[in-house]
């Protein structure tokens, strides 16, 4: 039960990663209103959806290392 709240993150952020990768053409709507000044992209979501991903890699490693220790 401790580990839940890093669970819930890793799976947020695979959960963005994913649909970064698969809807890039959703999201550029949510990225025009969160970077207001600059127009989003697609590549600019695809990258955002890899560091999601690589995120939720990095956060799942430390959440598997934890329940080890």
């Amino acid at each position: 039960m401790n580990h839940l709240p890093l669970s819930l993150v890793v799976q947020l952020c695979l959960a963005f990663g994913v649909a970064g990768l698969l809807w890039p053409e959703k999201l550029v709507v949510v990225f025009d209103v969160l970077m207001f000044p600059w127009q989003a992209s697609y590549r600019l979501v695809r990258v955002n959806a890899w560091g999601a991903l690589l995120l939720s890699f990095l956060l799942f490693l430390a959440l598997v290392a934890k329940l080890r220790a």
